[in-house]
């Protein structure tokens, strides 16, 4: 585990608040789960949301029984008696990995997923934990504006196709890149979570001299541009589509497309290691910065 052994009591309480607030505003609670019983309703859930082969459960409800036991973060949302969502994450050497989640369709845009990462922040500095890190698909535009602007997480590495071929009836279909990113529970306010998704007047996009490596073009597929070769000194802009899900399943040869240019740009920028992932707009780009240390 990273940190020390207890969050300062200042801190946690204050983490504590903030989990609380985003509960209340959601209209949920969250409750450690601890039975088989309810286990049986979070895999139940975790199925409903993610449509596993039959062959391939997402989780088994024994398995989730012993994580929770041991010590893992195994996590029920209830609305009037009901679990409309779940998470699980794993303790690991960087402090606690988050596994996988899941809402119901219908209690989705109600700020559970906030609610829950608040959660899981207060849980974790309550046992010393000061690190959290997952993975999500770069492409989706919408949780990269969440993970690193709303929550402050940071991206530390590209994984392509992670996962290899999956067969679940969300990302069936695709390769399975993903970005893993390391989310600082005791970072500086700058980086802490908010309950508000941007701030009025926010710009679509940094001034120059960023350049743009990778835009839409009037296809609706990837055009790019500079090449990383060309701007290790200067801000860089990666563009996404703004819903990837949408164009799957409208046009699945621009949806590969796009899987294999933000492969090779952003996954190699962040590879080549000269520029760090500093944000993500509102508008859908990602925003890379030059590290210092090749500023010469």
């Amino acid at each position: 585990m990273t940190g020390p052994r207890t969050a300062p009591s200042k801190e946690l309480g204050s983490a504590l608040l903030s989990a609380e607030r985003a509960a209340l505003t959601a209209g949920v609670t969250l409750r450690e789960l601890h039975d088989l019983d309810a286990m049986r309703e979070a895999r139940d859930l975790l199925h409903r949301v993610w449509r596993p082969a039959p062959d391939n459960p997402v989780m088994t409800p024994e398995l989730l029984l012993v994580l929770a036991h041991s010590g893992s973060y195994v996590v029920g949302v209830q609305q009037d008696g009901r679990m409309i969502g779940t998470c699980l994450g794993l303790l690991s050497t960087a402090g606690l990995h988050s596994h996988i989640a899941a809402v119901d369709d219908g209690a989705r845009g109600r700020s559970i997923g906030f609610a829950l990462k608040l959660h899981q922040r207060a849980w974790s500095l309550g046992r010393g934990i000061t690190t959290i890190t997952w993975t999500y698909d770069p492409l989706i535009s919408r949780n990269a504006y969440f993970n690193l602007r709303k929550l402050g997480a940071v991206p530390t590495e590209y994984l392509p196709n992670f996962y290899g071929a999956m067969r679940d009836g969300v990302n069936a279909g695709t390769d399975s890149d993903r970005l893993l990113v390391r989310w600082d529970l005791t970072a500086g306010p700058a980086a802490r979570p908010t309950p508000d998704t941007g701030r009025a007047g926010e710009p679509a996009a940094p001034c120059p001299p960023a350049v743009v490596a990778l835009d839409t073009g009037p296809d609706d597929r990837p055009v790019r541009g500079e090449r990383p070769g060309d701007v290790s000194r200067r801000t860089v802009l990666v563009r996404v589509p703004p819903d990837i899900e949408a164009l799957r399943r409208s046009d699945r040869a621009a949806a590969a497309a796009w899987r294999l240019a933000v492969r090779d740009v952003l996954g190699g920028l962040m590879a080549d290691g000269r520029h760090t992932v500093t944000t993500f707009t509102r508008d859908g780009w990602y925003v890379l910065s030059p590290r210092l240390e090749f500023d010469a």
